[in-house]
């Protein structure tokens, strides 16, 4: 199996919620557009002043999605157990 990606995009300020929110509908028109087989996107209010939008991808696809949408980090991507 290949290692999933976290790419991150960060959002600061006071708007970086909706921001962050309205990004991941973004990631998920790309998915759609260029029919890529990825379905875990999503986004993160960290505090009052900051947020991240997020997308999961493959080592296949990393690079192509990378290059097109420029996050700003990435991380290796550990699925979290129910809790």
């Amino acid at each position: 199996m290949s290692r999933q990606i976290k790419l991150i995009w960060d959002f600061r300020g006071p708007a970086s919620a909706k921001t962050a929110e309205h990004h991941e509908i973004h990631l998920k028109e790309y998915i759609a557009s260029e029919k890529l087989p990825l379905k875990i996107t999503g986004f993160t209010i960290q505090g009052e002043m900051q947020a991240i939008a997020f997308m999961v991808v493959t080592d296949e696809n990393m690079i192509q999605v990378r290059d097109a949408l420029k996050p700003h980090r990435g991380e290796i991507y550990q699925e979290r157990n129910a809790e």
